[in-house]
């Protein structure tokens, strides 16, 4: 034998030697021993992230007399299941066939049928704060969304932070040793902090998610979402692509995910909260889903008679109790069907089959998720938490509809004969940022009454959910009648990875979860235990109730949900209230609070108790105008601004805001020979907003009125080399500063723009009217380009990058001003409605506010001196009016 073969042949008998041991332990499947690279530890999980491991090894000074030491691995305890967290947007009890709705979910009804069906679960009435609750176990006051974040006031309950001390479930488990994912809809990142300056650690990301795909904010356009992001970074995989829809783009990028941590660690567990905008506004299903659902006919005889539909359905599959009643139409606020004329009852069926459609093509893509982990093999031990809708089916598409939701907020509703001659056609497509009238939500969240943003009655917080848990849950079918709510969903999961809360995260002590685990009624014998959830209260706008052991305190509804401005209401402290004993009244049907004053008063007590304990206080009624409300932002107190470079993203929470206000914009750019085109500056899109841009040569400013209106104006051809493009508006109205009397007349007035080049005038136009409360929310500020949509598809298609060259864009903001005596004669108008205002309103009126830093929590601290409306109020409920009636009357009666 040579001597290089010895060599090969004593390495080779060494190597071996040496990996004898080891395969050994694989073929027994023993554990790798510590400090080995295969090492893994569950920790105990008090304290996050784990101190650092000892090390066993030895260190000399030589390696040859050292022994290495590996820190181990990471892992969840044994045993520990997969999880898949789905929840739906805007849908109530009554919208899927699992709970009696007649649109098809055969997703949900495959986690129904494989596990289990919750009849008794709630949310919190509205998106942001379910969401809030649903990842950190506690209440949505606790965790700082006491409302949506673009509403946040300066509260702790109300701020839109999640603080430290509340780590969610993916920082809990990411530290566990899970892999850890988010697709869809994040409502949880304040909205002035949403931008590529961050912070980010209010990102899904920087709150423990490893992976983020998904959009940013309420909602979004589904074909061109403008606010769509891959962990921290803006994306738009849309562009060139007709057709592209998130639904379908979010369920791939989940199956994707999962597939690809199951090859590359298919020992490690993942969890996926998965959350499609479905079916919040705009309702953009792909035309074979609407086509499908069309040719199904659910809607034709109308909502009265789906409802009728609906609860027959549910008393047929158990999900409601046989005694149960259904909650009557309400008469006074909402037509009945066969009062409708045939215009009305043609767009409102499509409005139907157009949201019904998305609800079917979402489920859909769920289902593909599901089916995704069962041909990994992973389906028997993956727990499946599938809950319909964060609140109930929204009424905020008002008594039409609206082809664009965007204009509903700016308090603009377009005619039916309107909706029909425009957009009947195009309805759910792009060209519609759609929404449908709130008959239907009321349908869709039978046998309940009321709808989504009001918390004290179930039409807007009953959500059906389905959990299936093969391994461990083999009751299947069975039905779960116990009350729960989404504070419940963490220490579930917490429970059944066998990880316990930690008491420190980053060194920060945590406070306790306010949830109790559902897994009791996993077992059969336990189907119809008690439930452990005893007491929880409900806040939304001052709409509250309180549960407690199977009764229900609700205070009287006093604001339909589509009302959400200029509606005056008493103090949150003097709402009415009602009470229901749910041990017989399933569907809070008979108000017995006349029959029980004394429990009633026990539960108002108790009410107090609660929100004094969950960061409740101060209510607050307002709706709209804590959308322009005094909160941090990158433009907060400034007035100028300045660009030398594109730059896109920047969300309309940190942007400069345009709205009741003049302002000088000016482009100093540079044209090439041949001339140029494209964006300089914009916010906004399709659905409403502006452009200042360079078509086919030529300067162009542009006012988008929520897809209803645009104003333009156009100057003449740009001669090569430099020039100063500048737009000049000169708004008419007193601004945003009468809101704190509440006096809406100095917003969405008129004025008059300027197009000048050069100095020199070259278009001049007059705007009736302006936007008086927001743009479309899902675009963004763009400067040298546009993302996500055009302000008008005739001028051009994004990204309309500008082929000059940009020098610099200045914004010149010069807010109105209220004089002395403009206080003093808005001070006499508010004390004539019986409205005193209060000692700081002369005070904020005079701070320059700002549209994006002024809202209307004044307001309500005027009308705590309501004493002649009190009055008036006091008289319409002696009369025994309807709600419409009643709010008629007491406006009237307040002008006398």
């Amino acid at each position: 034998m040579s001597a290089a073969r010895s060599f090969i042949v004593t390495a080779l008998s060494l190597t071996l030697s040496f990996l004898a041991p080891a395969y050994a332990q694989q073929t027994q499947q023993a554990a790798p021993p510590p400090g080995s690279p295969a090492a893994t530890i569950t920790i105990p999980g008090d304290q996050l992230p784990p101190p650092p491991q000892k090390f066993g090894g030895k260190i000399e000074r030589d390696a040859r007399d050292s022994k290495p030491y590996w820190p181990s691995r990471v892992v969840p305890p044994k045993g520990a299941p997969n999880v898949l967290l789905i929840i739906t947007d805007d849908a109530g009890y009554g919208v899927p066939s699992t709970f009696g709705g007649v649109i098809p979910t055969p997703a949900l009804d495959r986690i129904a049928q494989n596990g289990l069906r919750y009849t008794n679960f709630h949310s919190t009435a509205l998106c942001s704060p379910t969401r809030a609750a649903l990842i950190t176990g506690r209440n949505h006051h606790s965790a700082g969304y006491g409302v949506v974040a673009e509403q946040a006031t300066g509260y702790p309950g109300y701020d839109s932070v999640i603080t430290k001390d509340k780590a969610t479930i993916g920082r809990i488990l990411t530290d566990n040793g899970y892999h850890t994912a988010w697709f869809g809809k994040n409502h949880n990142t304040p909205e002035y902090q949403s931008s590529q300056a961050g912070p980010f650690d209010q990102w899904p990301t920087g709150m423990g998610f490893e992976y983020f795909y998904g959009f940013m904010g309420g909602d979004t356009n589904q074909w061109q979402p403008g606010n769509l992001v891959r962990n921290t970074t803006p994306i738009y995989p849309y562009e060139g692509k007709p057709g592209w829809n998130l639904m379908t783009a979010m369920a791939d990028e989940a199956i994707d995910y999962v597939n690809r941590m199951n090859a590359l660690s298919p020992d490690t567990p993942f969890f996926v909260k998965f959350a499609p905008g479905a079916t919040h506004a705009p309702h953009h299903p792909t035309p074979e889903w609407v086509k499908k659902i069309s040719d199904m006919h659910l809607f034709d005889q109308g909502w009265n008679k789906l409802r009728d539909t609906i609860f027959e359905n549910q008393k047929r599959l158990g999900v409601i109790p046989q005694n149960a009643k259904l909650t009557p139409w309400p008469k006074d606020l909402i037509k009945e069907w066969d009062q409708l004329s045939a215009d009305e009852k043609k767009l409102f069926v499509r409005q139907a089959e157009v949201f019904a459609a998305f609800a079917a093509y979402a489920d859909n893509e769920i289902g593909r998720v599901i089916q995704s982990i069962q041909d990994m093999g992973k389906l028997d031990n993956t727990l499946i938490i599938y809950i319909e809708g964060d609140n109930g089916t929204s009424a905020e598409g008002q008594p039409n509809g609206t082809p664009n939701e965007v204009a509903m907020f700016n308090q603009i509703n377009p005619s039916v004969e309107d909706q029909l001659k425009y957009f009947y056609d195009v309805w759910g497509t792009d060209k519609t940022y759609n929404h449908m009238s709130i008959g239907w939500a009321w349908a869709f969240d039978t046998p309940f009454s009321w709808t989504k943003q009001i918390v004290s009655h179930f039409g807007g917080t009953r959500q059906g959910m389905a959990i299936s848990w093969p391994a461990a849950i083999k009751d299947n079918g069975g039905i779960r009648t116990q009350f729960h709510h989404v504070i419940d969903v963490v220490p579930t999961i917490l429970e059944a990875a066998q990880i316990k809360q930690p008491v420190f995260v980053d060194g920060i002590k945590q406070s306790p979860i306010e949830g109790v685990s559902m897994m009791y009624t996993f077992d059969a014998k336990n189907a119809n235990a008690p439930s452990t959830h005893k007491t929880q209260y409900f806040e939304m706008m001052a709409d509250r109730a309180i549960y407690h052991d199977g009764w229900i305190a609700s205070t009287k509804v006093l604001r339909p949900p589509w009302v959400t401005a200029g509606v005056k209401l008493p103090n949150p402290v003097d709402y009415p209230w009602e009470l229901y004993d749910l041990s017989g009244d399933w569907t809070q049907y008979e108000d017995v609070a006349a029959k029980n004053p004394a429990k009633l008063k026990e539960m108002q007590d108790l009410f107090w108790k609660e929100a004094e304990k969950y960061q409740v206080l101060p209510l607050d009624s307002s709706v709209a105008g804590r959308l322009v409300t005094p909160r941090p932002s990158l433009s907060a107190g400034r007035t100028s601004f300045a660009w030398t470079r594109p730059i896109t993203g920047t969300p309309n929470g940190d942007a400069p805001s345009l709205l009741n206000t003049s302002y000088n914009l000016k482009a100093d750019v540079e044209i090439p020979q041949g001339g140029a085109e494209g964006m300089l500056i914009t916010q906004g899109g399709r659905f409403g907003g502006y452009g200042f841009y360079v078509l086919k040569n030529k300067p162009v400013f542009t006012w988008n009125l929520v897809d209803l209106k645009r104003v333009r104006w156009e100057g003449p051809e740009l001669t090569p080399g430099k020039h100063v493009i500048e737009f000049d508006f000169k708004y008419d109205g007193l601004g945003a500063a009468t809101m704190v009397f509440g006096d809406y007349s100095g917003i969405g007035k008129g004025g008059t723009g300027v197009l000048k080049v050069d100095g020199a005038a070259v278009a001049t136009e007059k705007m009736e009217h302006t936007l008086p409360f927001i743009l479309q929310w899902d675009e963004a500020l763009d400067i040298g380009s546009d993302t996500g949509t055009p302000v008008d598809d005739n001028d051009y298609s994004t990204p309309f990058a500008f082929t000059g060259t940009i020098n610099r864009i200045t914004l010149d903001i010069d807010r109105p001003k209220l004089s002395q005596e403009d206080v003093k004669r808005l001070q006499e108008a508010a004390r004539a409605a019986g409205d005193g205002p209060s000692a700081d309103a002369g005070q904020m009126a005079s701070a320059e506010p700002q549209v994006g830093t002024v809202g209307l929590s004044l307001v309500d601290k005027i009308q705590l001196r309501i004493d002649k409306r009190e009055g008036c109020r006091k008289q319409a409920e002696a009369k025994g009016l309807g709600m419409v009636d009643r709010i008629n009357f007491v406006q009237s009666c307040v002008q006398q």
